[in-house]
């Protein structure tokens, strides 16, 4: 069966641009390639221009990395930590940090998780000085995360977190008409993030 001539973008878009107004946290749930990322983007654009935008991808790092990368460590604070560094909730300062495919974050660090975004501050490892969180949590899934809360590999009470602003992304074989869109965005995407200095 061929993919439904529909194009969703422009409606997505309306419900984005309704998203923007509120700093609540924003879930993102579609399939691989759906267009998650440039959703968040979107959001980030016309609620926090100008800001940094900073992406994770949950399923590309580590398990045993993830803590250091998202809240940064201070010296000594583990073998190896010869200076002090920031973590991606720092650098997104007060701008938009997206953890996508949240669904692979490990159980045990989801409390850790779950407590920066209820105390809305965090600290380094190794640190003892909160830090203020000013960045907005947008955070996006290819698996259904109910299903992962009911099997026990999602926390319930994280998932309503993060949940306060759910946007759901068709597939594209529903949404054949949006492809064109969609790789013209990722290939601007692609030249914008190429003229972007490297972070250090």
């Amino acid at each position: 069966m061929t993919g439904v001539q529909t194009c969703a973008l422009p409606i997505l878009y309306r419900l984005i641009e309704t998203m923007a107004t509120a700093p609540d946290p924003v879930l993102i749930s579609g399939e691989t390639g759906s267009g998650k990322e440039l959703a968040a983007r979107a959001l980030h654009a016309l609620s926090a221009a100008g800001q940094p935008f900073v992406a994770v991808n949950m399923a590309a790092l580590p398990a045993e990395m993830i803590e250091s990368e998202l809240f940064g460590y201070e010296r000594g604070a583990f073998t190896g930590a010869d200076s002090r560094k920031a973590g991606k909730f720092e650098f997104a300062g007060r701008g938009t940090l997206f953890l996508d495919e949240i669904c692979s974050m490990p159980l045990h660090l989801q409390g850790k998780l779950l407590r920066v975004l209820e105390e809305r501050a965090f600290c380094r490892l190794g640190g003892n000085a909160a830090i203020p969180l000013g960045a907005r949590v947008i955070s996006a899934s290819n698996r259904d995360l109910e299903g992962e809360v009911a099997s026990g590999r999602f926390r319930q009470d994280l998932y309503f977190r993060l949940n306060v602003l759910p946007l759901k992304i068709p597939a594209l074989a529903e949404r054949v008409a949006d492809i064109p869109l969609l790789a013209q965005d990722r290939k601007s995407t692609r030249l914008n993030s190429s003229h972007q200095p490297l972070s250090r």
